[in-house]
């Protein structure tokens, strides 16, 4: 593997770290107090900024309007995201990139390069009351009438639907070769039987928020379709393992973020007359934290090598699977500690540890939760054998 990083990866990494540092970081207690809110000119002059950098996009061929990066790129520009709380970096956007090979000519120009050139604004809606993990208990419906599919379910936890006009859905295929398949559709927001049940208050403070949706007998043209019929499960387990691999990077960069800020605060903090950085209760609670940060991040850079190298995509996603598993739980701990590290001051929602402290939970959660992602490496170790895997 490249480590260290390669000249071009560095070079993101402190294009990315410089615009966290200084446009987005300043904002985020403004943010907290605010439900995930910014003023509209600073929201505008974000993602004014995000083009400028090239960062709009970043999964999607430079052919089609997108960054281009390669997944090593986009994983060390994630890292550097994660590094701010409320979900600020989100400004950085990750587009399905499968959409670039099985989309349209019309599905390209109505949504996926609008999409690109953030005109439009998607939201993936898959999970739903009685199906999260396990994708393939989802009860939503697709029925084909003549030159239509007819929509039936309810969608929860759809991320950034807040802020979309339209839905990646997936649904179960009611009838034809492919009943009881999955398919993936293009669902415009305002389309007649689309209904926001309610937006739910979540533990962390994001301004995308996560509605819950009804459809109801929705009827979405043909020519929605994404790709063919019964392959929406193949595409979304593609986009799974790129956003377990996003998830692992954000966290490397959380952790990296709150190392720094309780080593700051250890050096200047104070008790019985010495620094707590003096004290080894102090010392070896950060001292785990950067060893555990260094293997997390050295999981995900060898894993978005290997998918640059195109290795097999069955391992691959057993890989994805290993690192978020460790990085999500690696970056709780870490943050457990900074808040300890902080004292009551960690406990206050203006301190960086508090934020990250309650968002980071939901890394073990969504995506898969960590359970599922230890189901799906062992089952690739009784499949492929340890080789295959670590070696």
């Amino acid at each position: 593997m490249t480590y260290p990083l390669s000249k071009g990866a560095r070079a993101w990494q402190e294009k990315v770290r410089k615009f966290v540092d200084e446009e987005l970081i300043p904002w985020e207690v403004e943010a907290e107090m605010n439900g995930g809110l910014l003023p509209k000119k600073v929201r505008a002059r974000h993602h004014r900024l995000v083009r400028e950098l090239g960062l709009g996009a970043i999964s999607m061929p430079r052919e089609l309007g997108g960054g281009g990066l390669t997944m090593l790129e986009q994983t060390v520009v994630s890292e550097q995201v994660g590094r701010v709380t409320n979900a600020l970096g989100w400004c950085v956007r990750h587009p399905p990139r499968f959409l670039a090979d099985v989309a349209t000519p019309h599905q390209m120009e109505t949504w996926v390069r609008p999409v690109i050139e953030g005109r439009r604004h998607e939201c993936y809606a898959i999970t739903e009351a009685g199906a999260g993990s396990d994708v393939g208990a989802i009860a939503t419906t697709a029925a084909r009438d003549g030159d239509h599919y007819v929509i039936n379910g309810e969608k929860w936890h759809v991320t950034g639907g807040g802020a979309a006009d339209h839905f990646t859905l997936q649904a179960k295929l009611t009838e034809g070769a492919h009943a009881g398949a999955h398919a993936l559709f293009f669902v415009d927001l305002d389309s007649p039987g689309v209904k926001l049940v309610r937006t739910p208050a979540y533990t962390h403070t994001y301004a995308v928020q996560h509605p819950i949706f009804a459809f109801e007998n929705v009827r979405v043209p043909a020519a929605n379709l994404i790709g063919t019929e019964g392959d929406g499960m193949e595409y979304t387990r593609e986009w799974f393992r790129h956003e377990r691999l996003m998830i692992a990077a954000r966290c490397c960069g959380a952790a990296g973020r709150l190392i720094d800020e309780a080593t700051a605060f250890a050096k200047e903090r104070r008790a019985y007359g010495h620094p707590i950085a003096d004290y080894q209760a102090i010392q070896f609670m950060l001292a785990d934290s950067l060893t555990e940060l260094w293997a997390a991040r050295l999981m995900t850079y060898r894993v978005a090598e290997a998918i640059d190298a195109g290795e097999d995509v069955k391992v691959l996603h057993g890989q994805c699977s290993m690192a978020k598993l460790y990085a999500s739980e690696m970056a709780n701990r870490v943050a457990d500690r900074a808040v300890q590290i902080f004292g009551g001051r960690g406990y206050m929602r203006e301190n960086v540890a508090e934020r990250f402290y309650r968002e980071l939970r939901v890394d073990r959660i969504w995506e898969g939760t960590s359970e599922i992602q230890r189901l799906i490496i062992a089952r690739g170790l009784y499949k492929r054998g340890q080789r295959a895997l670590v070696e």
